[in-house]
């Protein structure tokens, strides 16, 4: 871009389209705050000339000479957590838009005009970086997002003296914030909730101690259809139908009927089958010999078992 001011009028003529190397944010507030603004003549000047002539140093002098403006305004969301040299940068992007689209024939000054896109630019950056997970998407939420903060401050600061205010707003305040800003109470109750929360790692990793951390990805998890898992839910209806089965053939038909009345049959009361003494009554040997035939076959499956395995 040329640095010639010979055809811009008024304070600008000798001044400079470029800003020297700055090392740090400081400097570079000194330096656009001594870019001198524009009377409404010259305003008008450098806009006909960009619009009618794509005249790029009349659009240097629009922008250059509202940078003050975007510091000034980046400096209003400082409390979302993000460097002001960051909002500073988007709330640039904004100004260039704006100086692109404004039209002189309208009768405003930029200024009025570049605020608007300034702050779109900085609410869009600030959405999308303030938390991992964007926290507002509608226009109402977008709203929200930006003024429930400052308003419960407000309500804090009104309350009367010797009145701890409560952090969570009252059922009159919702109503209150969702008249003010034209949104449902549900939305209300919902951003403040979101903004009272913070983010949180799915998989926090391991600690100072070097012990894997505690997240959400520890009970989220479905381990279901992991591989392994579905391998041992098949061996265990595998080894719950068949297995069985071909454990029990491995028995005589004595053992096979302990065995099935102790441990396998369910009568209509949603009990067990027969017991020792009944066993013991039928074959005329005692409950004793009973369990110790019943103990011999259930180690014999058990092996079976676990050969199929």
């Amino acid at each position: 871009m040329s640095t010639s001011l010979a055809r811009m009028p008024g304070a600008w003529a000798g001044h400079s389209l470029t800003l020297p190397p700055l090392g740090s944010l400081d400097a570079y507030i000194t330096a656009v705050n001594r870019f001198p603004l524009l009377s409404f003549e010259e305003e008008q000047h450098a806009a006909r000339r960009l619009r009618e002539h794509n005249d790029l140093e009349a659009a240097g002098q629009l922008v250059l000479s509202h940078l003050r403006l975007v510091v000034s305004v980046a400096r209003q969301y400082l409390g979302y957590g993000l460097p002001h040299g960051d909002l500073i940068q988007e709330g640039n992007v904004g100004l260039m838009k704006a100086v692109k689209r404004f039209d002189p024939d309208q009768g405003v000054r930029l200024v009025s005009y570049a605020l608007h896109w300034i702050k779109a630019e900085i609410h869009d950056y600030i959405l999308k970086n303030s938390r991992l997970v964007k926290l507002a998407t509608t226009k109402g939420q977008r709203k929200l997002f930006f003024n429930l903060r400052s308003m419960k401050q407000a309500f804090r600061a009104s309350a009367a003296d010797g009145q701890t205010q409560r952090e969570a707003l009252s059922e009159a305040q919702v109503s209150q914030v969702a008249s003010e800003l034209r949104v449902s109470a549900q939305e209300v109750r919902e951003m403040e909730t979101r903004l009272a929360g913070g983010d949180v790692a799915l998989d926090p990793g391991p600690g100072d101690d070097g012990e894997d951390g505690f997240g959400p990805i520890a009970y989220l998890a479905d381990n279901r259809f992991e591989p392994t898992a579905v391998l041992e839910a098949a061996q265990r209806d595998t080894l719950a139908s068949t297995g069985v089965a071909r454990a029990l053939e491995q028995l005589d038909a004595r053992s096979r009927r302990i065995v099935n009345e102790r441990w396998l049959k369910v009568n209509d009361e949603g009990t067990g089958g027969m017991t020792l003494q009944q066993l013991a009554h039928e074959y005329g040997i005692s409950a004793e010999r009973v369990r110790q035939i019943e103990q011999a076959a259930l180690k014999k499956m058990r092996a079976t078992l676990g050969a199929a395995a």
